[in-house]
């Protein structure tokens, strides 16, 4: 075994993103489809030590203890971001998405009790593969194994639910694009002028070049560094209560007060182009230390039931996006950047969800209101739901 210390494993990162880079650049199909950077990279990367570890007995190892900071990292400049006069401009969308992601939660969770019983497996397996796993991630996947092992007797629940939200964050990073350019055909899209008419802030157009000075640099690192210790605290103090919430949601809620109570008392005006400059490094570093990590052997080692139930979870998914998200987000070219983002956490997670909103719009120009609606629903209100639908499921008499 070759073990990467951090040092090594944030070197390798870089090499990652610059791999990506290299690879939408020059292979047409993959700027086609906006597949993201990080992903095209990390990827690659995935598949060359699966392939080293299959063949030579070679298994790479890598600290990823810089991943976590840096996923933290990112949340708070979304926090940061989040200036409430423009949340209200965006407020009725907001909540028509938080509609459309209940659904899918829904949906996700049904299938994956029908399917289940189809198969003849446990129908917690089910449940396991369905919004637990996909729209909730690795974090909520583990959090409920342990209860189904627990409780009900499923055997590597833990396992599975690794394996499971591996392949929807693979998956989700990769439909996301596709999904896009399909849609985007069906839409009047922005056009060039259309990334003229302002300076882009935000998350939206990652590769624009952004003025900023040292100091205000230096002030931007220091909010985002209160927003991680501010949100540690938080979750800890609600911890064991009612209002349990993720690390990461915390933290984005104590970067959305710090950005608005500072505005409000006109003590500070937090500098949106250093908020996303930060926000973004983070965001590609985190993508590509998650992706190129990644054991895929664990893919391989998914009994094919459950290969079955996720494939047919991912289909679910695009079409869910395409038939559903878009047609209730309005049906143009914002509702296709919705759709592409929504395809990111409704497999994967938030930072995937913006990886291929950014892939979209750096190719077609900006959607101001999908770079506004997503983060604060898929990162701060998802979890909230999908804890409520999940009970919902666990407590009918069949799961019960």
């Amino acid at each position: 075994m070759l073990q990467l210390d951090a040092y090594a494993t944030l070197v390798a990162a870089t090499l990652v993103l610059l791999l990506g880079r290299l690879l939408v650049n020059r292979v047409e199909r993959l700027r086609a489809f906006n597949i993201p950077k990080p992903v095209a990279g990390g990827l690659l990367v995935a598949l060359v030590l699966l392939t080293l570890r299959s063949a030579a007995g070679l298994e790479v190892k890598f600290d990823t203890s810089l991943q976590t900071p840096l996923m933290l990292a990112f949340f708070a400049s979304i926090g940061l971001s989040a200036d409430l006069a423009s949340l209200k401009r965006g407020g009725r969308a907001v909540f028509t998405f938080l509609g459309v992601v209940t659904g899918l939660l829904l949906m996700q969770n049904g299938l994956g009790v029908v399917l289940a019983s189809l198969m003849g497996l446990d129908l917690h397996m089910g449940l396991l593969a369905g919004s637990i796993t996909l729209s909730g991630g690795h974090g909520t996947g583990a959090a409920w194994s342990a209860t189904f092992t627990d409780k009900y007797g499923v055997q590597s629940a833990a396992e599975l639910a690794i394996a499971c939200a591996t392949f929807g964050l693979v998956l989700g990073g990769l439909i996301g694009g596709p999904v896009a350019r399909y849609l985007v055909k069906k839409v009047q899209v922005p056009g060039e002028e259309h990334n003229l008419d302002e300076v882009p802030q935000g998350f939206e157009m990652p590769e624009t070049e952004r003025r900023i000075t040292t100091f205000s640099l230096v002030e931007t690192l220091a909010l985002i560094a209160i927003s991680l210790k501010g949100g540690e605290l938080l979750s800890q103090g609600l911890l064991g209560s009612a209002f349990e919430l993720p690390v990461f949601v915390c933290v984005l809620f104590v970067g959305v007060l710090l950005r608005n109570v500072l505005t409000l008392l006109n003590w500070h005006e937090v500098s949106d182009r250093e908020v996303s400059l930060l926000g973004n490094v983070s965001l590609s570093l985190f993508l590509a230390m998650a992706l190129m990590s990644l054991k895929l052997w664990d893919l391989a080692s998914l009994a094919l039931p459950i290969f079955v139930l996720l494939v047919t979870q991912t289909l679910a998914m695009a079409l869910y996006a395409i038939f559903v998200t878009f047609r209730v987000m309005g049906r143009n070219y914002d509702a296709a950047v919705l759709a592409a983002g929504h395809c990111g956490f409704g497999l994967g997670a938030t930072p995937t969800a913006i990886a291929n909103m950014q892939a979209v719009t750096m190719r077609f120009g900006p959607s101001h209101l999908a770079f506004l609606v997503v983060p604060m629903v898929g990162a701060f209100f998802i979890d909230i739901i999908n804890a409520m639908v999940i009970k919902l499921f666990m407590a009918m008499p069949f799961l019960s």
